[in-house]
């Protein structure tokens, strides 16, 4: 990865898919269950490796460049990540019931952090989000 590539930019960028994904959920839940439920499950993994991104590598970054943790807004986003997770679960429990009744809200993530780091700490947190292990977000209940 080049030294021009920002995190705020590879965050957008990981929006993207998952968005999208939810997006294909959203068009084709009333009219394609089948295709919409595999979108959804993707949809599901990737926000969770969003989520594993964010807290495993750029908070941890973020709270060392700012000096702010408890109390700051990681702390803040990470309580969002749970109430994300309860709405992702109730969103998934209504798949394998098959109620295309479900709504969810895209979030986005503070671009501050660029500045705050080198490119050579972006460069580790790029490798380190790449090498999230999979078992930490491709989770499911096994229903479907």
């Amino acid at each position: 990865m080049n030294e021009q590539k920002t995190l705020s930019g590879f965050y957008e960028q990981d929006h993207d898919r998952p968005d999208e994904l939810f997006r294909t959920f959203q068009k084709l839940k009333r009219d394609d269950f089948a295709k919409a439920k595999e979108s959804v499950k993707e949809f599901k993994f990737g926000l969770r490796r969003h989520i594993v991104r964010e807290e495993d590598v750029l908070f941890p970054l973020w709270e060392e460049k700012t000096y702010m943790s408890e109390g700051g807004p990681t702390s803040v986003i990470r309580a969002e990540h749970r109430r994300i997770g309860r709405q992702l679960e109730a969103v998934h429990g209504k798949v394998a019931d098959q109620d295309p009744d479900s709504d969810h809200e895209g979030r986005e993530f503070y671009p501050a952090i660029d500045q705050l780091t080198s490119a050579k700490e972006r460069e580790t947190a790029f490798r380190s989000m790449k090498n999230s292990p999979e078992e930490r977000y491709k989770l499911c209940c096994g229903r479907h």
